[in-house]
């Protein structure tokens, strides 16, 4: 069965919580679950929690970065295309195609963007369940 992270700021939590609790309901394997971590209060603390997050990025098969997303989620979002990883980057609106605001990197070829409501997100990515 396929592994997925997803990555993406404290502020979009409830949201990280629904697609993960579809996706596993759907047979999809979670690396990690960071929304069950406190913020980050020491240097200790952002190491630990980084360690657990790169090793998930790592052994997922595909991870999912949903908008808007922090400094941490795009390092997640490098370390998965380095990786040459799927990534399913998801947006409510188009922002991430204005040339203002988008990034080189959300238009490569491992990318697949959606742009929509989060239950086209998940119908995307169910597609790819072998």
């Amino acid at each position: 069965m396929k592994k997925f992270y997803v990555a993406s700021s404290f502020k979009n939590i409830d949201t990280v919580r629904y697609v993960s609790n579809v996706l596993i309901n759907k047979g999809f394997i979670q690396t990690y679950d960071w929304t069950q971590n406190d913020r980050a209060s020491t240097i200790q603390d952002l190491k630990e929690i980084g360690q657990q997050e790169r090793n998930a990025v790592l052994e997922a098969d595909f991870i999912i970065v949903l908008l808007p997303a922090g400094k941490g989620s795009h390092i997640e979002f490098g370390i998965a295309l380095g990786q040459g990883k799927r990534i399913y980057l998801y947006s409510q609106n188009e922002e991430v195609n204005k040339f203002e605001t988008t990034s080189t990197f959300y238009h490569l070829s491992e990318v697949r963007q959606c742009i929509g409501t989060i239950d086209e997100l998940i119908a995307q990515v169910n597609k790819s369940k072998p």
